[in-house]
């Protein structure tokens, strides 16, 4: 089995580190090499004591840090919401209307358009530096296409999350128990086999999508087929979201913009993580979630894209980073961990997020000498993935 050496890093980020300090919970390592054999990490140290492999590439004094997990995103879609956009600039606020549109242009597609628009959309986050992305449905709301596109992200994942209880399609708007009926029904037999997740948009401040009873029904009967449960929480007012989450053991509630006292401590007594998605608020006009008061609470906090045709369009983990430092009070090394091991860890992926001898080589490699660049160097594209032997920039050497 052939064997790579990493060295000429002026640091390792193996996000193992344990404390109170953020810095230290990163588990820096200076002057560090690794040795990945066959898509493992096989030996990490100090370069001085590094292993003779066959391969090595020297990344120039390079930073390298976990691949980026990407806990939210709704990547399986056709059609163009850009407008949207443009109107929301303009002072038009968001109240989750204009998932009808995508879900007709959606139902639309064809197998094959929806299967290459999913494929590119993954390339794009791969190629900034994300590895594992967990990808839901939604955009389909009738069994054949909620299928379809289960069936397609898992072509490309091993985390899709069933979220058929996205909002209520516009023929049963009049007929809300008939659809959460389908939901819990014949879509969700239809859907689970590719799924590991089954998520709902519990917002009563929406009328489109689900109010806490109901979200309550979908999640119990997605828990009855097998599969885990997350939550859309709390993102456009107050409501029964997050408590729901932590009630039911959810793995995670995301959004939580807007929380009380009872919702954080609510938090903070279980076990379910809260996935903050700044790059909506970014793309919304919306407040941003108070990070540090859900960590100074002693919640666990985790970042992902959201990436989605609505209200935010982006496939960009470091811009999540930097949105997160800069608006919602968080510290570069608690994004950084927050973009890796904890949004790993809602997941319960064991297997991604941090550094370590025998896990699978999720690696990303920054062009930078330290971590701290990917917040202090917002919109740069810093940050590649390593892939085998090869080196993501091109003034690093390779040699065997």
């Amino acid at each position: 089995m052939s064997a790579v050496l990493h060295t000429g890093l002026a640091e390792l980020v193996t996000c193992t580190g344990e404390g109170p300090d953020p810095v230290e919970r990163l588990g820096v390592l200076p002057d560090a090499a690794l040795v990945v054999r066959e898509g493992v990490v096989d030996w990490i140290g100090p370069v001085a004591e590094a292993p003779v492999a066959d391969e090595r590439v020297d990344h120039g004094g390079r930073s390298m840090i976990p691949a980026f997990v990407d806990s939210h995103s709704h990547l399986v879609f056709a059609g163009d919401r850009s407008a949207e956009f443009t109107a929301r600039m303009a002072g038009i606020p968001y109240d989750g209307g204009g998932i009808a549109t995508t879900m007709t242009a959606t139902r639309a597609a064809t197998e094959d358009e929806l299967r290459a628009l999913l494929a590119a959309r993954v390339a794009e986050l791969r190629g900034q530096g994300s590895d594992l992305v967990e990808i839901k449905t939604g955009y389909g709301l009738d069994v054949a296409t909620e299928t379809r596109a289960a069936r397609l992200a898992a072509e490309v994942t091993d985390e899709v999350t069933f979220l058929g209880a996205h909002v209520v399609p516009p023929e049963y708007r009049d007929h809300r128990a008939d659809y959460v009926e389908l939901v819990t029904g014949p879509m969700l037999d239809a859907v689970a086999p590719y799924a590991r997740w089954i998520d709902v948009f519990c917002e009563p401040n929406s009328p489109y999508s689900f109010t806490g009873e109901e979200s309550r029904e979908v999640l119990e009967a997605g828990r009855r087929a097998g599969l885990g449960l997350r939550v859309h929480g709390n993102q456009l007012g107050p409501g029964p979201g997050v408590r729901l989450a932590v009630e039911l053991g959810a793995a995670s509630v995301d959004h939580c913009t807007f929380l009380d006292d009872a919702d954080v401590d609510a938090l903070a007594g279980g076990d379910t993580i809260a996935t903050l998605l700044p790059g909506v608020e970014f793309s919304t006009r919306s407040p941003y979630p108070d990070a540090r008061r859900l960590l100074d609470a002693g919640v666990r906090v985790a970042l992902a894209t959201d990436c989605n045709p609505g209200t935010c369009y982006s496939s960009s983990m470091p811009l999540m980073i930097a949105l997160a430092v800069r608006e919602m009070g968080m510290h570069p090394a608690e994004a950084l961990c927050a973009a890796t091991a904890t949004a790993a860890d809602s997941l319960h992926r064991t297997d991604a997020g941090r550094i370590r001898v025998g896990d699978p080589a999720r690696l990303t490699v920054l062009d930078a000498p330290s971590w701290e660049h990917l917040a202090y160097r917002p919109g740069v594209p810093l940050s590649r993935p390593v892939t085998g032997a090869d080196s993501p920039w091109p003034s690093s050497q390779r040699s065997a």
